[in-house]
């Protein structure tokens, strides 16, 4: 590298390094935040819990809802729900796209909720996970105004994450962050079976 490109390259870094600065002092304000992840790609769940974990490795509580999972258990639920930090919870029978019973569906929704409440209501947890909660929005199984009081009236340090392809706009509207992940190509379209440790 020529003396000339490190002096350009020093002076760009200084000048982001200015940039981050004032962004850094700029954000004062200490409190939770809501954090929506949608989108058609492939790891939005993988997101949370990471984040999830992360939370824990800094001595927080956690509190996980799972609304809409198969059958099968989870490699998330067979790692995190014995953990002495976290309070794992998946939705009654397990609501699937197999279902075909609205009543129980509903229901099974309504008493999900009813765990998800008690956690946003509750001081001790750092980081709340309401992982697929969007399709109960979607489908009506849940009012997405009551939704979005509970969740603006959770304890002030309390960060939670709701994930799902679509996001209602009663979330979106007091939400802090939302990331889109994207689906430009995906192994089940090539005919890769959903397999243990990457799907679920």
């Amino acid at each position: 590298m020529s003396h000339s490109d490190q002096q350009r390259h020093q002076q760009r870094m200084a000048a982001k390094k200015r940039v981050v600065d004032e962004r850094i002092a700029h954000a004062q304000t200490e409190r939770g935040v809501l954090i929506l992840l949608k989108g058609n790609g492939k790891g939005k769940s993988s997101s949370a819990f990471g984040t999830m974990a992360r939370a824990l490795g800094h001595g927080q509580r956690a509190g996980v809802v799972q609304f809409i999972k198969g059958r099968r258990e989870t490699g998330e639920h067979l790692f995190f729900a014995d953990h002495p930090r976290v309070d794992f919870h998946v939705m009654g029978h397990g609501f699937s796209w197999e279902s075909q019973d609205l009543e129980r569906d509903r229901n099974a929704a309504q008493a999900a909720w009813q765990q998800a409440r008690q956690l946003l209501e509750d001081k001790r947890y750092h980081i709340v996970i309401l992982d697929e909660l969007s399709y109960m929005l979607k489908y009506g199984h849940l009012d997405p105004q009551q939704v979005a009081g509970a969740l603006s009236a959770r304890p002030h340090h309390q960060n939670v994450m709701i994930t799902g392809r679509t996001m209602d706009n009663a979330l979106v509207a007091i939400a802090d962050t939302i990331s889109r992940i994207d689906d430009e190509k995906h192994a089940f379209r090539l005919g890769v079976k959903a397999q243990p440790g990457i799907e679920y």
